[in-house]
């Protein structure tokens, strides 16, 4: 694992430890690259990891503090109900379709292995599901999961229900995520998939979910 990787989770745990006051300043990166016995190019990209996953912040002119939501984000178990997965939200009064798109394993880039919290010669799957609910598209979901994490996923799996399959035959339970939300203008997947048209506006959801154990087990964009 790369040695950004390795600081990033280090400084994560030390926040869920609260280690760190939310009052004062977070150390800086000579400090840190001391702590580390490392540069401090390597320090800011552990930093840039934290920021981006709504860890930490900048204030300008006084340095970078603890989020106070930060609780929430690495440990809490608050809102697990929002990370269940399109069949358990809207089974129970809709009709759920999944047709894959795209199923394979592969080697994780850059921005999954920070993630995932993977190194480079760990496996995940990449999938592209289009949801149908009630015969009429409703998302397209991007997902990347680790198979060391989610062991047998199969074409079964992928046209019900992931997350029952996480829950249920896995015995895995959900925790938090961090979510960002945003809209786009469609692309040529979302024309061809969600029937808009090429200046149609759509919402764009990236996520990172967490296990209860706070390990990463979901990167998507949907």
């Amino acid at each position: 694992m790369a040695k950004y990787i390795e600081i990033a989770n280090q400084l994560r745990s030390d926040i869920s430890q609260h280690k760190f006051s939310q009052d004062q300043p977070f150390p800086d990166q000579l400090d840190l690259a001391n702590r580390f016995s490392t540069s401090r190019m390597t320090v800011q990209k552990s930093l840039n990891i934290l920021r981006a996953e709504g860890l930490i912040y900048s204030r300008q002119g006084s340095g970078t503090f603890i989020s106070k939501n930060a609780d929430l984000i690495v440990q809490s178990d608050f809102g697990v109900d929002q990370y269940v997965g399109t069949s358990t939200l809207l089974g129970d009064r809709h009709q759920i379709e999944s047709q894959v798109i795209k199923f394979e394993i592969r080697y994780p880039n850059d921005s999954e292995q920070i993630a995932l919290r993977l190194n480079d010669k760990e496996l995940i799957y990449d999938i592209i599901r289009q949801r149908v609910v009630d015969k009429e598209p409703y998302a397209l979901e991007y997902s990347k999961m680790p198979v060391k994490v989610i062991p047998g996923l199969d074409d079964k799996v992928l046209h019900a229900s992931i997350y029952g399959y996480i829950q249920n035959d896995l015995k895995l339970k959900i925790g938090s995520a961090f979510r960002k939300i945003s809209a786009d203008k469609a692309n040529s997947n979302d024309e061809k998939y969600l029937k808009c048209g090429p200046m149609d506006p759509v919402l764009e959801v990236t996520q990172t979910v967490f296990l209860n154990t706070g390990i990463p087990f979901e990167f998507s964009s949907t």
